[in-house]
């Protein structure tokens, strides 16, 4: 991914770009990609027919990515978040949104190029929520380099328009090279753009969900459009949810949420709710099936 040799111009200062690919659809990986070179060096960037990505054809992006590789003037480097880290990330108790995942890709690859030993002096980047306080983060965890932060960045900028291409044609092999490795009987890979409103990438999730596990790991499940999908789902009620790691409740009258019966045994009333307030009840559960908490495998 990118050189990783530090070439000589990169102890000049240089200007880097950066740009992501597939932050909407609600399959596959988003991917940023970042492109940089000595500044002395952006007038001939300019004429290399680097152009927002989205603007080209695939080919196109394919051959400028396979040119851009090949040039000693320029460095490029790619962070690729896994749909299954996208969902993870956004339904976690303490919730991180796509702006914030997106801005710590992005100042991960400033971070990675910096200890390179890039001596990045400006960057430029395409805005990702309110771009005042974007740039204002960036300058803050960055304060020796130069920020430009806009719209439409990668259709100003042809530092960004390079870093476009690269995470644009690396999100594109990643899909087509994606393993789908669920063993569900009739999948297929005609799923379209992956865009939530794409005729071809509905009928794919229809076609893929499933009642219990739910959908295949190309599939960023965090993303609304996914629950219409599932009116008739399994719902899975964890016991767990209302303890902590010792087994106390974290509900504000102290009274668990399990009803013992509805697990496949009963108690006593009285000794129900002991059972309540001790916290063991979970464990009854298990012991009643001769099941045990293993450790080691």
């Amino acid at each position: 991914m990118g050189s990783r040799i530090v070439p000589q111009w990169a102890s000049k200062p240089c200007a880097m770009g950066i740009d992501e690919a597939g932050r909407g659809p609600v399959l596959g990986p988003m991917v940023y990609g970042c492109l940089y070179c000595a500044q002395s060096y952006l007038k001939t960037l300019a004429t290399l027919s680097f152009a927002d990505s989205k603007t080209l054809k695939e080919e196109k992006r394919e051959e400028l990515f396979e040119t851009l590789k090949t040039n000693d003037s320029i460095g490029w480097d790619v962070d690729v978040i896994d749909p299954r880290e996208l969902s993870a990330k956004m339904l976690k108790k303490n919730k991180i949104n796509l702006n914030e995942i997106s801005h710590s890709s992005a100042m991960g690859l400033i971070d990675r190029v910096l200890k390179m030993g890039v001596l990045l002096t400006e960057v430029y980047i395409d805005t990702v929520g309110d771009a005042g306080k974007y740039e204002a983060k960036l300058s803050n965890t960055f304060p020796s380099i130069k920020f430009v932060v806009a719209k439409k960045a990668d259709s100003l900028y042809p530092v960004v328009s390079g870093a476009s291409i690269v995470a644009k044609v690396t999100r594109d092999r990643a899909l087509r090279e994606w393993v789908l490795d669920e063993t569900a009987e009739n999948m297929q890979r005609n799923f379209g753009s992956g865009y939530p409103g794409d005729p071809q990438t509905k009928s794919w999730l229809e076609n893929h969900k499933h009642h219990i596990f739910g959908f295949p790991t190309l599939v960023r499940f965090s993303w609304g459009t996914c629950n219409t999908y599932f009116k008739d789902i399994a719902e899975v009620l964890w016991e767990s949810d209302n303890l902590d790691e010792d087994g106390a409740s974290n509900n504000s009258n102290g009274k668990r949420q399990l009803k013992l019966s509805n697990v496949g045994f009963t108690t006593s009333k009285k000794r129900s709710e002991e059972i309540e307030s001790s916290g063991k009840g979970r464990c009854r559960f298990f012991q009643a099936r001769k099941l045990e908490h293993l450790t080691h495998f």
